[in-house]
């Protein structure tokens, strides 16, 4: 039995299904959860919620949102024990990366980042794969569902977000996927998407990024100061990424209770998700891609340093700093 057809037989016996993004999901993360609710509806399922935690900061995000008219409930009203059946999409793990407590057990995961087994009903986790719609793409072409415009164009929208915008070593099944979408997909909704504006809250953040960098070798760290907007980390470490001469890029944050980690590189020989492991994996839950990668580190064990928010990243800041360039073994003469 092929994974589309397991993924049906286990949607067959469902009612109801609440689907869970990931915490502050991503495009990759919305246009999966909306590929699982067309498959899921298509099957028989009568009742299906899309949901998520954190927020929604980053521009683009918002306008895929509100262009593809997505309909999303925030987890905190959520009744998730009302629901047969529960979905993870580009996530896996229970407490991690998601507000959900770690003692939920999902009944369907897909997935293409690395992590353990949650020994779900249905799980489907490659991380050979560049992006969690390529996966989906695979199911609605083997099933058979109808790829609407609407589907088209987030599918579509995910992928060159995830892999082809950034050439952040997409696989040839990313290149693939793109192709089985693109004759359906909306082109002038997706020249809009690439076109929405800057919030000033992104921008202040990219800003203090850019002044406050800090770089040994071919290895810069910077601080975003404190923000509202969580997405704009990954959005400052992409542009930090274009200096001539960088190839690796931490960017931090206190972003409400907790201190947000954002790390990119193009180095072959780094492998970033590795390296925030080495770095922070005793202080927080981190990790990450051969080339993209993030984590979150609780507020309180730097809290007591002060409660003043320039006192705190000063000292936080320059303790993520040295862990950072240490794990990649720079010393302060590199």
């Amino acid at each position: 039995m092929s994974r589309a057809a397991e993924l049906v037989s286990v949607l067959e016996t469902t009612a109801s299904l609440a689907i869970v993004c990931h915490d502050n999901p991503d495009p990759d993360c919305l246009a999966s959860a909306l590929a699982l609710e067309a498959i899921a509806t298509d099957h028989g399922v009568e009742d299906v919620t899309i949901t998520y935690g954190g927020e929604i900061s980053h521009q683009q995000n918002r306008a895929f949102i509100n262009m593809l008219d997505i309909s999303l409930e925030p987890l905190e009203t959520t009744t998730i024990e009302d629901y047969d059946c529960l979905g993870f999409v580009d996530h896996s793990q229970p407490g991690q990366n998601t507000e959900l407590s770690a003692d939920v057990t999902p009944e369907i995961v897909v997935d293409h980042h690395p992590g353990e087994t949650v020994d779900a009903t249905f799980e489907d986790v490659r991380t050979r794969i560049g992006a969690t719609a390529t996966i989906f793409i695979e199911y609605l072409r083997e099933l058979e569902t109808e790829l609407t415009v609407r589907l088209a164009s987030a599918l579509l929208f995910a992928l060159h977000r995830e892999r082809l915008d950034f050439v952040r070593e997409p696989t040839r099944l990313e290149y693939e996927a793109a192709l089985t979408v693109y004759p359906d997909a909306d082109l002038e909704t997706l020249e809009q998407l690439y076109g929405s504006a800057f919030s000033p809250g992104t921008l202040d953040a990219i800003g203090r990024a850019i002044a406050t960098r800090e770089r040994r070798g071919s290895s810069l760290v910077a601080s975003a100061g404190k923000t509202g907007e969580s997405d704009a980390l990954p959005q400052a470490a992409d542009y930090l990424l274009n200096l001539e001469g960088v190839d690796t890029v931490l960017v931090y944050g206190i972003v409400g209770d907790a201190i947000r980690l954002s790390a990119r590189s193009i180095d072959p020989r780094v492998h970033i998700g590795e390296t925030l492991q080495t770095a922070f994996g005793e202080l927080g839950a981190v990790g990450g891609h051969h080339d993209m990668a993030g984590g979150r580190i609780e507020l309180g064990l730097f809290a007591d340093e002060g409660d003043d928010t320039d006192e705190l990243l000063e000292f936080a800041g320059g303790r993520l700093t040295r862990r950072f360039f240490d794990a990649l073994n720079l010393d302060d003469d590199h």
